[in-house]
């Protein structure tokens, strides 16, 4: 049986595949549960592709982790809405009666759209999707394409936004117009993790947008209006089994509309009598169509598929850049946190262990907060202020029976000393 997608790692053992992702056991008996997990997903990838269907699944990065973990790790957008944002209500893109659309469009054959980034294991979705629809606003208004900076939102963008543990596109757009522009990628590198906020390259201001609308609310013929105008900020629900291993072909398998990630459509089209957007992730290169997916459109639900049509939005823009302000200067070298000789953390972190055994820890993550209580599940943290965990809510309290809680955080993986060392 073969599975689509690049050759190489689908023909490795999954403990010599690790390797090509990337990937690390660090805990006694780790390398066996992560091999029972790949056994799994892979009878549900043959399955799957046993039967005719418009897309195959197949081996990727996320062949040994549960349905569970990738949702917890991938996705990132934000189920409250609203809070503290003032839009205004835009028909911009509604389909007139007799109004004719392009049949396709594809921004990328127009330049429009940036090479595929790789969020990592950070929910962090929400700024890659804004900085995508900033990316092509500003290359159909100025010609140029300019990648801009996802670390920046991650970093600075806190007001209602929480990095790496999600956000809204919607509160992204807002930060930049409030800020007076973005930098760019190149001068604020993408880490992977929660950061201090460097205000000297917040400042930059490389790029700019002068408002942002939503697209009218479960109307695919509206948003394939603004598709045909813009690059557009989506949110889907990308949390089910098909999703994580969608390889290639047009996705028409099971989704609800419980919206968790934020990506960019780029495009629609037709193939074979079936309507799909074009879709842009985060989750690099090599998955999906390298690093894109099609989505069936205009389906029953006014919802679209995965809830697509549910809160798209996008960069308005009529002013120029910024003056260049040129290459901001090096950051200082800021003191990381040591968890042991072989992990530490970034500065203002507070090392959790997730691999325990026998008193020992055999892997460490790091809690994005000075001062944190690491919670008994390994997996989630509280601050310092609320230390007490409530594991089976996902909650911190104050006290014991206190009512109030905030949510738990989670923790990121720890940064192994010798890869530090190797790379120097």
């Amino acid at each position: 049986m073969t599975y689509p997608g690049p050759p190489p790692p689908h023909t490795l053992h999954p403990l010599t595949r690790r390797r090509h992702h990337g990937k690390t056991y660090n805990a006694l008996g780790e390398k066996d549960r992560r091999f029972e997990i790949f056994k799994d997903n892979l009878r549900f990838i043959d399955e799957h592709n046993s039967v005719e269907r418009s897309y195959k699944v197949g081996l990727n990065k996320f062949a040994d982790l549960s349905n569970e973990e990738y949702r917890t790790m991938y996705t990132g957008v934000k189920k409250n809405k609203n809070i503290g944002l003032n839009k205004v209500k835009s028909d911009r893109y509604v389909l007139r009666s007799g109004e004719s659309l392009p049949e396709s469009v594809d921004w990328r054959d127009k330049g429009a759209v940036a090479a595929v980034k790789d969020q990592g294991s950070c929910g962090s979705c929400w700024a890659f999707s804004t900085t995508g629809a900033v990316e092509g606003i500003n290359q159909i208004f100025t010609g140029d394409l300019i990648s801009v900076s996802e670390q920046e939102l991650v970093d600075c963008d806190t007001s209602y936004n929480q990095g790496c543990n999600g956000g809204l596109m919607d509160y992204a757009f807002e930060f930049i117009i409030k800020n007076g522009g973005i930098d760019t990628e190149e001068d604020y590198p993408y880490t992977g993790r929660d950061g201090r906020c460097d205000a000297t390259r917040k400042n930059a201001k490389v790029v700019s947008i002068d408002g942002y609308e939503d697209v009218p609310i479960n109307d695919e013929s509206a948003l394939q209006k603004a598709v045909s105008n813009q690059p557009i900020a989506v949110a889907i629900e990308a949390g089910g089994r098909e999703f994580q291993f969608y390889t290639s072909g047009i996705f028409t398998g099971s989704c609800g509309t419980d919206l968790d990630h934020g990506v960019l459509a780029v495009g629609y089209g037709s193939e074979g009598g079936k309507d799909y957007w074009i879709v842009k992730n985060s989750w690099g290169a090599e998955w999906g169509e390298s690093g894109y997916l099609k989505m069936e459109r205009n389906i029953a639900e006014k919802t679209g598929k995965c809830g697509i049509a549910m809160e798209a939005s996008y960069p308005t823009k009529t002013g120029q850049n910024p003056p260049n302000p040129g290459p901001s200067p090096p950051s200082p070298v800021t003191p990381e946190v040591v968890c042991d000789e072989y992990s530490t953390c970034p500065e203002a972190t507070t090392c959790c262990c997730i691999y325990e055994y026998y008193g020992y820890c055999f892997a460490w993550g790091c809690c994005p907060l000075e001062g944190a209580s690491c919670c008994d599940d390994h997996y989630s943290c509280c601050p310092h202020d609320y230390p007490v965990c409530n594991v089976r809510r996902g909650t911190c309290s104050k006290s014991k029976n206190s009512p109030l809680e905030v949510n738990a955080i989670k923790r990121i993986l720890a940064t192994p000393t010798h890869l530090k060392r190797s790379s120097a």
